[in-house]
């Protein structure tokens, strides 16, 4: 109720006045033949002229503030009157969240979204898809970006004149942020979307790269990965959008066109599965279907725009033709994992070394070796259109797997505050509980190696573990956050909570201090616990000879050999390298008696 008030206390009003203004809807993109692209302010004043325009059709509202205090701005559009996310809920109408400016330098969506939806609400393009569906749309989701203005904030994208930042104020790319949500902007997002429950979120991108013909590329999730029948979901989605751009004159790609060995065109190209840090790796996990969208930067900005407004009409029409059907699908998705307690789960994918040629649209290009850098360079002969004989590795595979706890995960109190508030950001339930100095049961997992970043990504020290998890009888004296596996997020819950997973809280650096040693032994102490020790245990004096024979870097590394002994003593610290998260199979006696 409250995340409900805050989105409906937020929206502008519109006087009469402005009502009766009729202003055209027209973007300074389309006034200046798409040379260039307006200001933020432009968006503000769009946004509440699409609610005077069509106050029965279309609501503006802030769903949020940026980190300089700028309004974060969506647009709900219906013919169903259904502008409230209680309202789309009650009448099961399928949202379609469309957002653009996550990197405010590819500025093409927000010009295309408004250009879409004025045609589709003035019926010339698309018509009666507003019947079935709501749209939400989001312009801009790093504002501050956007606003840092400047002409050569792209260097390898063709127009508009100026455009907006890649990184937001705090120079985070929102395009990572999914999983962590460190960003203000993110949460906000997050938030909108649990309130808004989007089947299909849409990220608008323009990619870097070589340069050929191809004009955009179309990804979506569930295909490769998810929900087996949301994947045969999502592939028709992502096939009739392909085929809708191609009757329109585009050549368009459902991989991401970069080489698999960088500026080396022979090298062809890699499908994959995004980890969940990206958009469309990230909705798979809540069982809807992410979509990322990327037109081609060496295109100029009148076709990027143009094309992805066709991209954005064309999924308004899927989701009007099929989109009650597909979430029907997403809340049987839904069920099905509360079902996955106990079951082999894939944690990543990785793409195999099969490939097959495909002809690819190119253009004549040269390899020398660059006077300036020295390098290898290619340079390509746009006047010379050329077809590439190019491998394409596109069969993908679960890599690293795990069995889902039977029951959840235990996340002791003294986590609670970073846990439980990205566990609130993504939706996910749980529940708090208190013990009394029960011993149970549980998973725990130690770290067998530990390997942190060589130094700051996104503003984090990531970490990668290997290791296993391992049945343990723990104490447990204190409160801890239970999260159930049994839940539609189960997905998202493994994602965030099981160590060695790609984007993981671990991964990103939440628990690093679990793995740092806080006490140590003086090494005149540990001489004297180390002779006491060899001379009360023979079986251990026997071991200790036997390293010292067989690794001849241990027996030349002083610190190794103390550390031998000092593991083996009782001052050893046992919960070092040991994942403060653990799993349970059953639900605790102590628990079901709260």
């Amino acid at each position: 109720m409250l995340r409900h008030a805050l989105l409906s206390a937020a929206m502008f009003t519109v006087s009469a006045a402005s009502a009766h203004a009729a202003p055209a809807l027209t973007t300074v993109a389309e006034r200046s033949a798409f040379q260039q692209t307006g200001r933020y302010a432009e968006v503000e004043t769009l946004c509440r002229q699409f609610q005077a325009r069509y106050p029965k059709q279309a609501r503006c509202f802030e769903y949020g503030r940026s980190p300089e205090g700028r309004r974060m701005l969506a647009l709900a559009v219906s013919n169903t009157g259904a502008l409230t996310p209680d309202e789309a809920a009650r009448r099961k109408l399928p949202v379609l969240l469309v957002q653009g400016g996550i990197h405010a330098g590819e500025i093409d969506g927000k010009d295309a979204g408004f250009l879409a939806l004025r045609e589709v609400l003035e019926g010339k393009a698309a018509p009666g898809v507003l019947d079935k569906q709501v749209v939400l749309f989001v312009p801009v989701l790093n504002v501050d970006g956007h606003e840092r203005f400047g002409a050569w904030n792209r260097p390898n994208q063709r127009g508009p004149k100026e455009m907006g930042w890649r990184s937001t104020a705090q120079n985070l790319n929102l395009n990572r942020d999914y999983m962590k949500a460190d960003s203000p902007e993110m949460q906000h997002m997050l938030a909108l979307v649990n309130a808004w429950d989007p089947l299909a979120y849409v990220d608008l991108h323009v990619t870097d790269g070589a340069q050929f013909e191809p004009d955009i590329s179309i990804q979506v999730e569930p295909v490769h990965a998810g929900d087996a029948a949301l994947r045969a979901a999502g592939t028709v989605l992502r096939d009739g959008v392909l085929a809708d751009l191609a009757k329109q004159g585009s050549d368009p790609k459902p991989f991401y066109m970069s080489f698999a060995e960088e500026d080396n065109p022979q090298s062809g190209f890699v499908d994959s599965t995004p980890n969940p840090r990206f958009s469309h790796g990230y909705f798979l996990l809540r069982n809807r279907f992410g979509v990322l969208v990327e037109t081609h930067s060496w295109k100029d900005y009148p076709t990027r725009v143009r094309i992805t407004r066709n991209t954005i009409v064309s999924l308004l029409s899927q989701m009007a033709q099929h989109g009650a059907a597909w979430r029907q699908t997403a809340v049987e998705a839904d069920l099905r994992a509360t079902q996955l307690a106990g079951s082999q789960f894939p944690l990543s994918y990785k793409t195999t070394e099969k490939s097959r040629m495909i002809a690819f649209r190119g253009y004549a290009y040269t390899r020398t070796r660059s006077e300036v850098s020295g390098a290898l360079m290619t340079r390509y002969d746009e006047k010379k259109p050329q077809i590439w004989n190019v491998p394409l590795r596109d069969e993908i595979v679960p890599d690293l797997q795990v069995t889902a706890p039977k029951a959840g995960y235990l996340v002791p109190c003294a986590q609670e505050k970073m846990v439980g508030a990205k566990l609130r950001q993504h939706g996910i339930a749980y529940e708090e509980m208190t013990f009394h100095g029960s011993r149970e049961n549980v998973e725990v997992f130690r770290a067998t190696q530990v390997k942190f970043g060589a130094q700051s990504f996104e503003g984090r020290q990531t970490a990668a573990v290997q290791g296993e998890w391992q049945k343990e009888v723990r104490l447990l004296d204190s409160c801890v956050l239970y999260v159930p596996v049994n839940q539609p997020k189960a997905r998202l819950v493994m994602a965030l909570l099981e160590p060695r997973a790609p984007d993981s809280l671990l991964a990103w650096g939440s628990f690093n201090t679990a793995f740092e040693r806080k006490e140590y032994m003086e090494d005149y102490v540990a001489e004297d616990v180390a002779r006491a020790q060899l001379a009360a245990d023979p079986a251990l004096a026997a071991q200790f000879r036997q390293k010292l024979a067989d690794e001849p870097e241990f027996a030349k590394n002083p610190r190794a050999r103390l550390e031998f002994f000092a593991r083996r003593h009782a001052s050893w610290d046992e919960r070092l390298n040991l994942y403060p998260v653990m799993r349970i199979d059953m639900l605790p006696v102590s628990i079901m008696d709260l």
